[in-house]
C-alpha cells in the first residue's frame, strides 16, 4: 500500500511547548489536521480550559514553565499516564528581549532569555527524551535565522538561537543510533505577537531592520511556519528553513556572514541607528514569544 503524506503523524502523540502562541497554536492545528494528538504545554494558566475549548479531545493542555524541569516532568508523566507514549517533542517556547545594544541590555534580559530559550529547550528535551527514544520518534527544536545572521540590537536572542542550533546538531548525532530524528527549524520573522510588540511597536527597530536587504525582511504567516514543521516531521528531515531562500544563505554563511558584517560595520546609517538604541530600558525587558 502506498504511503500517504499523513502516515508519519497519524496517531502520534506530540508535546509542544509554547503551544498557545502564534507558531504554537498554528502548529497544534496543523498536527491535529494530520491526525496527531497534541499535548499543549504553556505557561498561561488558562491553558487546560483553552485547549479543551479549541480542540476538544484532539488535544490536552497543561500549565508548564519550561524553566522548571519539575513542571515539565509533571506534564510528561500525565501524558504518559493518559496516552502511554510521546512520539514527538517540539521545543517552541521562547522570549525576545526588547531591542538594545550590549551596553544598554540589562543583565536580567540576558538571564531570562537564556533561561527560557536555552535552558527551557534543554529541559524540554531532557524530560521527554526517554519516551521519544522508546518510540524511535522525533525532536523539533525551533531556532531562527538569527542563529547565523548578525544579532546587532538583539544579542541575547541571537545567542540563544545559535545555542539551540548547536544543541540540534549534537543531538542528531547522539540519537542517531536510537532511531530518533532531530529536526531544527529556522524561521525568519513570523507574524506573531512577538513581532508586533518586540519589533513593529519600536520605530528604531523598524528603521534598523530597514538597513537589511529587502528579501531578508519577508515575513511568513504562523500557518505557513506550522506547515513547514509538519512537512519536516513527515519527511523526518534534519533541517527546515522557511522561507526557503534562507537555505542558500545558511549554506554560504561562512562567506556571506563575514562580508555582510564588514559592510554593516562601515555603514553610517546602521551605526547611527544603533547609537539611538543606546538608551535606558524600562523595567519590563522581555516579550513572550507566544511563544514562538
Amino acid at each position: 500500500m502506498a504511503k500517504t503524506p499523513n502516515d508519519e503523524l497519524r496517531g502520534k502523540v506530540v508535546l509542544i511547548t509554547g503551544g498557545n502562541g502564534g507558531i504554537g497554536s498554528a502548529t497544534t492545528r496543523e498536527l491535529i489536521a494530520r491526525g496527531a494528538t497534541v499535548v499543549v504545554a504553556d505557561i498561561d494558566p488558562t491553558t487546560p480550559d483553552r485547549t479543551e475549548q479549541l480542540y476538544g479531545s484532539a488535544a490536552m493542555g497543561y500549565v508548564v514553565d519550561v524553566r522548571d524541569r519539575l513542571s515539565l516532568a509533571a506534564a510528561v508523566s500525565q501524558t504518559l499516564d493518559r496516552h502511554g507514549r510521546i512520539d514527538v517533542t517540539i521545543a517552541n517556547a521562547g522570549l525576545l528581549a526588547r531591542a538594545a545594544t550590549m551596553r544598554t541590555t540589562p543583565a536580567g534580559a540576558f538571564a531570562s532569555t537564556m533561561d527560557v530559550n536555552v535552558m527551557g529547550v534543554v529541559n524540554t528535551v531532557a524530560t521527554t527524551l526517554e519516551p521519544v527514544i522508546a518510540q524511535r520518534g522525533q525532536i523539533v527544536l525551533v531556532s531562527s535565522v538569527f542563529a547565523f545572521l548578525n544579532g546587532m540590537g538583539a544579542i541575547p536572542y541571537a545567542m540563544s538561537k545559535a545555542a539551540v542550533e548547536q544543541l540540534g546538531r549534537a543531538l542528531r548525532i547522539e540519537l542517531a543510533d536510537h532511531g530518533v530524528n532531530v529536526l531544527t527549524a529556522y524561521f525568519s520573522m513570523v507574524e506573531t505577537n512577538m513581532i508586533t510588540r518586540g519589533i513593529d511597536e519600536d520605530p528604531v527597530v523598524v528603521e534598523l531592520l530597514a538597513t537589511l536587504p529587502k528579501p531578508m525582511l519577508k515575513r511568513v504567516a504562523p500557518d505557513s511556519a506550522a506547515r513547514a514543521i509538519a512537512d519536516g516531521l513527515e519527511a523526518r528531515a534534519a533541517r527546515v528553513l522557511h522561507p526557503g531562500r534562507w537555505s542558500a544563505i545558511s549554506a554560504l554563511r561562512g562567506v556571506i556572514g563575514p562580508a555582510f558584517d564588514a559592510r554593516l560595520s562601515k555603514d553610517r546609517r546602521t551605526l547611527d541607528i544603533l547609537a539611538r538604541l543606546e538608551r535606558p530600558l524600562p523595567t519590563a525587558t522581555t516579550t513572550t514569544k507566544g511563544v514562538s
